[in-house]
């Protein structure tokens, strides 16, 4: 008698997430006992950061104190008030609703089902965070992925997003700091994206995930400051300024028209009721890391840009690669040129043969007829400098 096999959902067959996939090749060249480089996931804790004791000293005293059952739905009184007052400080105004979540990668799951339906679809950017595109699979919608300007800093093309809006599009997906590309959007972009928004009836969903890692003197805009009136989702988290990814903390801030917004609002409170709370003492991490003492942020920023500085000279002295300097965040997303190999070749090769790790460009989505692969410059100096030299060892030999 034969076996009949479980056939999973078809939604789940173009699911992909490469910074996570490219472990296995790693493990491979691991166990061939070779020495390792991870510069692929966006781990702070990995390296030499280390999170801010009174916001671990908070979660303890929530604890002591016996936030141990489930919570409010939306979140703690404490911390949607200091989420507030710091959405308040960005100049985000017309706010109504905040919820916290399980990190961001919730709330983009909430805010996406909470309006999509099967054959809409979303801007997304191109090269872009893997996860919006997979939440968009599971839904059964469509991304509609716009192109970021390499030679404009990795800006968006604001024409190239207008000419991909049609009937179906519901919503534009904005990353700023950027990942994989560590691009940080200016006003002019920023305003041009608004624009249309208004012009469209577009929801702007807005990832900020590293708004308080500027590299450079560039400022950083939540552009939900820009546009009162329009419905605008901002995301935030404590996984990489506040240095606590594994505490699973974000929240999401829902600004524009209410008359417009009402139903769609409600939608989202649905679904935050099902899956009942947010972790219940981490929520007390959020005023002691909002309100509470920065300082930690100014050394953090000291320590990337010299790092971003390193990768971004020894990268650009290897013939056949070239990159543009990251203003945000801590990734860089080097070109590939007369490059043989595709970009998982690339990839697959340089950790077998140097252990170095990286991501494919691939695994972002990138502009037909280019290839690239991200580094995560977090690693100390001397890691940084060890990895690009054999990263540059590695093309001499083989390209």
């Amino acid at each position: 008698m034969g076996v009949n096999k479980l056939i999973p959902a078809t939604r789940t067959e173009h699911m992909k997430y490469a910074i996570r996939d490219i472990v296995v090749l790693a493990e491979k060249a691991r166990a061939e006992g070779r020495e390792m480089f991870y510069l692929n996931i966006g781990d702070p804790i990995l390296f030499d950061f280390d999170t801010p004791g009174h916001i671990i000293d908070a979660i303890h005293k929530a604890q002591r104190d016996g936030f141990n059952g489930y919570a409010p739905s939306s979140g703690v009184e404490e911390a949607l008030d200091s989420i507030r007052r710091d959405a308040e400080r960005r100049g985000i105004t017309n706010i109504q609703d905040i919820f916290v979540t399980s990190g961001v990668s919730e709330g983009i799951e909430i805010a996406l089902s909470g309006l999509l339906n099967h054959g809409d679809n979303i801007l997304t950017p191109l090269p872009g965070y893997p996860l919006y595109t997979t939440v968009l699979s599971k839904l059964e919608a469509e991304p509609n992925e716009y192109v970021l300007d390499e030679k404009n800093g990795w800006q968006p093309d604001l024409d190239d997003i207008e000419s991909r809006i049609n009937g179906r599009t519901r919503g534009i997906v904005i990353i700023d700091p950027d990942n994989p590309t560590g691009g940080v959007y200016s006003r002019e972009i920023l305003e041009g994206i608004i624009g249309l928004a208004r012009k469209y009836n577009l929801v702007i969903f807005t990832d900020e995930i590293y708004d308080r890692l500027i590299l450079d003197d560039k400022k950083h805009i939540s552009i939900a400051s820009l546009a009162p009136d329009i419905p605008v989702l901002t995301m935030n988290g404590l996984s990489k300024a506040y240095l606590m990814p594994g505490l699973r903390i974000g929240w999401t801030v829902v600004s524009g028209d209410k008359e417009i917004m009402q139903d769609y609002i409600e939608a989202m409170q649905k679904m935050t009721r099902a899956r009942l709370c947010a972790c219940h003492p981490a929520q007390f991490a959020i005023p002691a890391a909002l309100d509470g003492d920065q300082s930690h942020i100014l050394s953090m920023r000291k320590k990337l840009r010299e790092r971003r500085d390193l990768c971004y000279d020894m990268i650009n002295a290897i013939p056949g690669l070239s990159m543009q300097k990251p203003e945000g965040a801590f990734y860089a997303f080097p070109r590939l040129d007369g490059i043989a190999d595709s970009d998982f070749e690339f990839v697959k090769k340089l950790i077998m043969q140097t252990g170095v790790v990286t991501v494919p460009g691939s695994g972002f989505g990138q502009k037909p007829g280019s290839s690239h692969f991200r580094i995560v410059f977090l690693a100390p100096e001397k890691t940084i400098e060890r990895a690009c030299g054999m990263i540059a060892d590695f093309v001499d030999s083989n390209y």
